[in-house]
């Protein structure tokens, strides 16, 4: 027996009871059948004897309003008696076929009519069992693999489909309220169910059987849904005033603040990072405490919601990333490798690029755990980064330290750019890092002046060693007068820089060197003994002799403004150096500068040697062009084979030129001056046929286009104004780089090239100050989104802060304190150690 709903065609509706049943009485039309549908299927659902399968009254009124669909209600077992159906009270199977037999009725009423209708009917029955059996076809069978890689193309970056998961993708769905986009529909256990695509949430989403309240309410509340983030954004909040001091003046300036908490848990995520706090300072009694001070509406989430908010910050900001590199022409970049505090290899691979503004950028885009330090390893680590992030057809040059390991990544780097498509055929990729070869040059020449720097090194870490000997080395700084704010610091023996600090600070204080009682004895090594006169001498000398390669080393060590363009003139710089060094009358210091020069003609004295990218990176300099390459090429390597170097430097540029041209020239791009491939069809005469054939022989022989030609002629026969001479290189390009269309793009990628691997090396740092002892158990994805995050949020202006505090800002900040405390406070410090 099916749905027994009696119905008549009366002008009227009217409700009564037929034991115990409800009965219907419907005419007028179509209209209210489908309110009539919904009102016998609540009925039903309300008269069952189980009181468990009886409807709720919140999902009555659902379904009585039409949000939620409910199936048609088993008979109750004591109404199933009823079988005889008066021949006025038509029987009807299902609720489509009432609808259309009354429709029907209406309309035509004639037997023809009916006929149709119960087609119609029979249709619709077996359309809906056609459905019926899709579904379950659908949830049987998985989605195709492109059908799941469109889906997962749905999702945000950091949402990933889950294995094993079941999933149902209608791209029409029937579902009309707008929130369901915000949802993936799958099957588990034969129930459908709702997964959010922005947190790990789900729903119960059969509309036959759950209402859809708590997934409506849930995407319009949902943290992780960028539009319920831009609703708290926008939402007016009660705007509180604020006192802001002025910092050229003492004047206190007032205004208004809206304070938004979103805004302040962002300000909080963002401090996490750029200051390199574990996650466990959000749950410190001290952070706790002043939050609660300075903003008690705040909620401090926890140290887990913190590290998930970290990585949705690294994955928003990724993408931001991308998108840039979609825009930039070349891409060069930096790597190193280091093993962290956890044994684990890590690579780090920075990115350089000038963008459409003229703004060089540094982006670490990889901080990953590499299986070795073999090159092979590096080589597809670096490949592998460049793929993922979609710029492996746009690497220009890898800048490595002098390793032989990196040689063999570069040359896997330059197979894979052949195939991707590079400039010179990838010849010049392999750029190699100027301070890392300095570091090999200056080793050279101070392994002559070991034992005056030992003697000085251990002087220095005995004061050092003992808090007495360290109070009793401050007065003694103060009975000799000495004005000095620098104190006695160790030096890493690997590092040349630190060991010259070490000595320029130590040479300030000679005098007080020779007051202390320094261990001596005949037990010692010479290397052991005090400093003696002539080894401050040296040592004076050595610092004057290791001031110019610091400073250069300095110059050419920065990632926030252009060194290319420096390369050329430092190396010319330290050849002059040690030329002058050889003509010392020090024999010390003169075998000293031969055998950095040594050295130095090993990297840098053949031309073949050296990356060509660093001449034409001159020559792109407004402020020196072709004479200063040439001028810098006579002094290093004589008057002739300086100029043929610089002949072959300007052949060099003119081939990269016409490279460039080939690859950017279009149809829009103007002729300007003597162009050589001027309208030459136009010419007529007699010996037009000669003249063609002239120009293009000359056109051969010059090895370029008539417009290269002009271009590049012109760049390097302009004069700069008085107002360029104190513009930079990226400024005048930024400038007047419209007027030299291809050039320009040229310019871009050479003029980014990095000298050194300083932008990666730093990071080793960072590593380190994360990677600490008491947050060794992070994992490398979590180290990964941390470093990254912190370079790309970091402002260029803002310097990165040393965290070692300043000890004679602290001892000048104990004192003033103590001059403000009572005389009765006992503020002095003993020491139990004696002086020696």
């Amino acid at each position: 027996m099916g749905f027994s709903w009696w119905l008549v065609g009366s002008p009227r509706v009217e409700m009564g009871f037929r034991g115990g049943w409800v009965v219907f009485w419907i005419g007028g039309g179509f209209g209210v059948v489908e309110e009539l549908i919904r009102t016998c299927r609540v009925a039903g659902w309300c008269i069952q004897e189980n009181e468990e399968d009886r409807l709720s009254m919140v999902n009555v009124v659902q379904i009585l309003e039409g949000v939620t669909q409910v199936a048609n209600p088993p008979i109750p077992r004591y109404l199933q008696h009823v079988t005889e159906i008066p021949e006025s009270l038509k029987f009807a199977k299902t609720e489509i076929e009432i609808g259309l037999r009354i429709k029907a009725k209406k309309l035509q009423g004639s037997e023809g009519s009916q006929g149709t209708t119960d087609s119609y009917s029979c249709n619709m029955e077996s359309s809906q069992s056609k459905r019926s059996a899709s579904f379950s076809e659908q949830t049987s069978q998985p989605l195709s693999e492109k059908d799941m890689e469109e889906l997962q193309s749905t999702l945000p970056p950091d949402k990933k489909l889950k294995a094993g998961r079941e999933y149902i993708w209608n791209r029409k769905s029937k579902r009309k309220a707008e929130y369901w986009k915000y949802y993936l529909e799958y099957v588990e256990n034969g129930k459908l169910r709702a997964e959010c695509k922005f947190c790990p949430k789900t729903f119960a989403a059969d509309g036959n059987l759950n209402g859809s309240k708590n997934v409506k309410n849930h995407a319009e509340s949902c943290l992780g849904n960028p539009i319920n983030i831009e609703k708290e954004k926008g939402k007016e909040k009660q705007t509180k005033l604020y006192f802001d001091q002025e910092h050229e003046s003492s004047e206190l300036k007032c205004g208004s603040r809206i304070i938004n908490l979103n805004d302040v848990r962002e300000a909080l995520i963002h401090m996490i990072i750029v200051d390199e706090l574990p996650f466990k300072h959000v749950e410190k009694p001290g952070f706790r405490h002043f939050v609660q001070v300075a903003c008690p509406q705040f909620h401090i989430p926890s140290r887990v919601t913190i590290a998930r908010d970290c990585l949705k910050l690294y994955y928003s900001e990724k993408e931001k990333l991308r998108e840039m590199f979609k825009t930039c022409q070349r891409i060069s970049v930096t790597t190193d490798t280091w093993t962290s505090i956890q044994r684990i290899n890590y690579m780090c691979l920075t990115a350089h690029f000038i963008d459409n503004d003229w703004k060089l950028n540094k982006k670490i885009i990889n901080f990953c755990p590499i299986s070795s330090h073999k090159g092979e390893a590096i080589g597809k680590a670096v490949e592998a980064c460049l793929e993922y992030w979609g710029i492996d057809d746009k690497l220009f040059t890898v800048t490595v330290d002098n390793s032989s390991s990196n040689d063999v990544a570069c040359a896997h780097l330059s197979r894979m750019v052949r195939r991707t498509g590079c400039i010179n055929d990838g010849k010049n990729l392999h750029v190699r890092c100027i301070a890392h070869i300095i570091n090999l040059i200056v080793w050279d020449g101070i392994r002559e002046h070991g034992v005056c720097i030992d003697r000085v090194r251990n002087a220095v870490k005995y004061v050092k060693n003992s808090p007495a000997r360290i109070l009793r080395f401050k007065d003694l700084v103060q009975k000799a007068n000495i004005d000095s704010k620098s104190s006695l610091s160790f030096d890493v023996p690997t590092r040349w820089n630190s060991t010259y600090i070490m000595l320029e600070t130590a040479l300030k204080f000679r005098r007080v060197f020779s007051g202390l009682s320094l261990p001596d004895g005949e037990d010692l090594n010479d290397n052991e003994r005090p400093p003696e006169p002539e080894d401050w001498e040296k040592v004076e000398r050595l610092v004057l002799f290791l001031g110019g390669f610091y400073l250069l080393t300095k110059r050419i060590s920065g990632s926030h403004y252009v060194t290319a363009n420096k390369g050329l003139g430092e190396i010319a710089s330290m050849y002059d150096m040690l030329n002058n060094w050889e003509q010392s009358e020090d024999l010390n210091f003169q075998a000293m500068a031969i055998a950095m020069k040594k050295k130095f003609d090993k990297y840098w004295g053949d031309v073949d040697k050296m990356n060509k990218f660093i001449y034409v990176a001159l020559l792109l300099d407004p402020h020196s062009k072709m004479v200063i390459v040439e001028l810098t090429l006579t002094d290093m390597h004589g008057p002739e084979k300086g100029t043929k170097l610089a002949n072959d430097v300007k052949e060099f540029a003119y081939s990269l030129f016409e490279e460039y041209r080939k690859m950017y020239a279009t149809s829009n791009i103007p002729d300007c001056g003597d162009n050589m491939s001027m309208d030459i069809d136009n010419s007529k005469g007699v010996g037009s046929d000669y003249v063609r054939k002239l120009k293009e022989r000359a056109k051969r022989l010059k090895g370029t286009s008539g417009y290269a030609i002009s271009e590049l002629d012109r760049y390097l026969n302009d004069q700069l104004g008085p107002e360029e001479e104190e513009q930079d290189a990226l400024t005048w390009w930024g400038k007047n780089g419209q007027r030299y269309v291809i050039l320009n793009r040229m310019a871009r990628d050479i003029l980014a090239i990095p000298l050194s691997t300083v932008a990666s090396e730093s990071a080793f740092s960072t590593g380190g100050r994360t990677l600490d002892p008491f947050r060794s158990s992070l994992t490398p994805k979590i180290v990964q989104a941390l470093l990254c995050t912190q370079d790309w949020l970091r402002a260029k202006e803002v310097p990165i802060v040393d965290v070692e505090e300043n000890l004679k800002e602290l001892e000048e900040i104990e004192k003033e304190v103590q001059r403000g405390e009572s005389n009765d406070v006992d503020d002095e410090v003993v020491f139990v150690d004696s002086l020696v």
